[in-house]
């Protein structure tokens, strides 16, 4: 499983956070799904502070997954890390979803 971490404007220690972010991904999710997945794409962005409000943080990814196409997903946070741990718990449940139905399906095929 490739991991490629992307980080924006307004973000941070952007290789040491892409050194932790690669190191939560792979612990939450290579174990289940690291066959599955050949590649995980991060972007990490901030918000634009000078539009008024809270400054935003926004974490998208995309798994990509040879058997059955590109899923992403998207989540807005008040923290970097909020944004980037939030994404990854609906992915790795949008990846549960998605691989667990079509393990049950091949066995109801057999």
């Amino acid at each position: 499983m490739q991991i490629q971490v992307n980080a924006g404007k307004g973000i941070v220690n952007k290789e040491a956070r892409g050194g932790w972010a690669e190191g939560e991904i792979r612990q939450a999710l290579d174990e289940r799904f690291g066959g599955d997945i050949a590649r995980i794409e991060v972007h990490l962005a901030g918000g634009t502070p000078d539009k008024g409000g809270a400054s935003d943080k926004r974490c998208t990814m995309e798994a990509r997954l040879p058997r059955h196409g590109t899923v992403a997903v998207t989540l807005h946070a008040s923290g970097t890390d909020a944004a980037f741990r939030g994404a990854l718990d609906k992915l790795r449940h949008l990846l549960d979803n998605k691989l667990g139905r079509a393990a049950d399906h091949r066995r109801r095929d057999s």
